[in-house]
C-alpha cells in the first residue's frame, strides 16, 4: 500500500503542469505581447480546470465517503483538498469555518489529500477512522489547530482528546473503504489538475491563487450568481 501511494504521489508531481512566466524582453511592445500571451494561457488553463471540475462534480460533491463539515443540504458547495501538515491549509481554515458557520446555505466537503509527509497519511487515515465514530469534525478541527510539527504521537493524542476510541480507530485506519476514499481523492485531484494544497472548488469553479488572498464569501456569492 505504501508503494501504491508513493507511486500516486510521484505521478501527480510528474504530471503537474507548470505555467512559468518567461523573462520579459527589453522592448516594451514585445514585453506587453508576452504578458498578454501568459494571461491568455492562464485564462485557458482556468477554463480547462473548470470544465474538468464540471465533469466530475458529482464525485466531488456527493461521495458519501467524503466527510461533510457543514450543511449537507447546502445550496452552494465548497470542496477542499487539504493536508493536515500544510501550513497554508491551517492558515486558511479559520476564515473558511467562519464562513460556513455564518452562512448555513454552504455545504463543505472535505477531501483528504495527504501528499506532504508520512504523518499526512497517518492523519488522514485517523480522520477517516474517526468519521466512523462520528468524531470527524472535532478531530479535524483539533488537528488543524494543533501547533508544531505533526507526528504520529500528536495525531493519537489529538484523537484521544476529542473522544476517539483509538484502539478501534487503529483497526479502521486500514479498512478498504478508507483506502478507497484516499485513492479516489488522488484520482480526482489529478483529473482536475490539483497538485498542491490547499485547493478549493466553490460551485463549479476551481479557485486559484494564494490561499491567503481567497475571499470565500465573494466566491460563494459568485457561485450563487450574485
Amino acid at each position: 500500500m505504501r508503494r501504491l501511494f508513493a507511486g500516486l504521489f510521484c505521478a501527480l508531481l510528474l504530471a503537474s503542469p507548470v505555467l512559468a512566466a518567461p523573462p520579459l524582453p527589453a522592448d516594451p511592445r514585445a514585453a506587453r505581447a508576452v504578458q498578454d500571451y501568459v494571461r491568455q494561457q492562464q485564462v485557458e488553463q482556468n477554463k480547462d480546470r473548470d470544465e474538468r471540475v464540471a465533469a466530475r462534480l458529482d464525485a466531488l460533491e456527493n461521495n458519501p465517503a467524503s466527510p461533510v463539515l457543514a450543511n449537507p443540504q447546502g445550496t452552494v458547495t465548497i470542496v477542499e483538498f487539504f493536508d493536515y501538515t500544510c501550513p497554508y491549509c491551517k492558515a486558511a481554515e479559520p476564515r473558511l469555518m467562519q464562513l460556513v458557520d455564518k452562512d448555513k446555505r454552504v455545504k463543505l466537503v472535505m477531501k483528504e489529500f495527504p501528499i506532504l509527509t508520512k504523518a499526512s497519511m497517518i492523519a488522514s487515515r485517523m480522520a477517516l477512522a474517526a468519521a466512523k465514530q462520528d468524531k470527524y469534525r472535532p478531530f479535524h478541527l483539533a488537528l488543524m489547530r494543533r501547533d508544531g510539527v505533526l507526528d504520529e504521537a500528536g495525531i493519537v493524542e489529538t484523537a484521544k482528546a476529542v473522544g476517539v476510541d483509538v484502539a478501534r480507530a487503529r483497526r479502521d485506519m486500514n479498512a478498504p473503504e478508507v483506502n478507497d476514499e484516499i485513492i479516489a481523492n488522488f484520482n480526482l485531484a489529478r483529473g482536475i489538475r490539483v497538485f498542491q494544497t490547499p485547493a478549493y472548488i466553490v460551485g463549479t469553479h476551481l479557485v486559484t491563487g494564494d490561499s491567503a488572498d481567497i475571499n470565500f464569501a465573494k466566491e460563494v456569492a459568485r457561485a450563487k450568481g450574485k
